[in-house]
């Protein structure tokens, strides 16, 4: 290993530690009788209308349980004037558009997008957040979540990234869609029992039955749809820097002047988890920052 090499392995990993370190500020709104709670790292003092990025948890999941999985990205957020916050589910679960969902938040139909309403405004009052630079990613439940801001909260949402997650059958949809095309990047493993690349059902732990969801392609196709887009994307190869992980990724990109940028990495050989050759939420971030350009 060079000197290079050690020297940027060393800056990473103190950056990293920085985060990991770094006062954690918990809060919450009170949202329809209910208290909802998200934390953050103590933000950079030189933030200049900032943007604003949620990361949301999985199903099960807790705010407080991604930011470890987020510090890297949370880390590169800080030099790039971009505030992450990490909101709780409901009972550790999303309200997100999955009708068959039996988790509490979805029961009780818990109001989500009073919710982030709630937050961008928190945000705004506090460190004078740019309201038109806001940003959602979410993995698995979290994914779901991230699609049903961008279904119903197109205006409110600059951009936002679902990690293996697909859409909701249209059979398994409780949103109504307000169909206004956003900026989209799904990342998915063509190996995925929870979330199927094909579609059909998900079950989670404890035979918890999420009902069916749409193949990725079909998901895909969604957005496009909206977007306007024909034709076939872009393809490029993503470097595969751990050959030893068995998966490999292919970025189909569809971008044109004038239309939001859709895309897709998909994770030949990737499971219900990460792939090692990118960290999804860098990924998530450099792709938000596209939108400002």
């Amino acid at each position: 290993m060079g000197l290079t090499t050690k020297l940027t392995g060393f800056l990473l990993l103190a950056g990293m530690t920085n985060v990991l370190h770094a006062q954690v500020i918990s809060d919450s709104i009170l949202v329809e009788g209910h208290y909802r709670s998200f934390h953050f790292n103590t933000p950079p003092q030189n933030l200049q209308r900032p943007s604003l990025v949620f990361v949301m948890h999985g199903s099960g999941g807790n705010g407080k349980g991604m930011m470890q999985a987020a510090a890297r990205m949370d880390q590169q957020a800080r030099t790039e004037n971009t505030l992450v916050v990490y909101p709780d589910g409901y009972k550790r679960y999303w309200n997100e558009c999955r009708k068959l969902s039996p988790a509490q938040a979805n029961v009780e139909n818990i109001n989500e997008q009073a919710f982030f309403d709630g937050m961008i405004a928190y945000f705004q009052k506090r460190y004078q957040v740019n309201p038109k630079q806001v940003f959602a990613v979410g993995t698995s439940g979290g994914g779901h979540m991230a699609y049903k801001l961008a279904l119903t909260m197109p205006d409110r949402f600059r951009a936002i990234t679902a990690i293996i997650a697909n859409l909701p059958d249209t059979t398994n949809l409780d949103c109504t869609p307000a169909g206004k095309p956003v900026p989209v990047m799904i990342i998915n493993g063509t190996e995925d029992r929870t979330n199927p690349y094909n579609g059909g059902p998900v079950i989670l732990g404890g035979n918890m039955n999420m009902g069916e969801v749409r193949s990725t392609d079909r998901t895909l196709a969604y957005w496009t749809g909206l977007a306007g887009y024909q034709g076939q994307p872009h393809k490029e190869s993503v470097p595969d820097t751990d050959p030893n992980d068995g998966k490999t990724i292919e970025r189909y990109t569809y971008k044109q002047k004038g239309k939001p940028e859709i895309v897709l990495l998909k994770v030949i050989g990737g499971k219900h988890d990460y792939p090692n050759d990118l960290d999804v939420h860098l990924e998530a971030l450099r792709f938000f920052k596209r939108q400002l350009q």
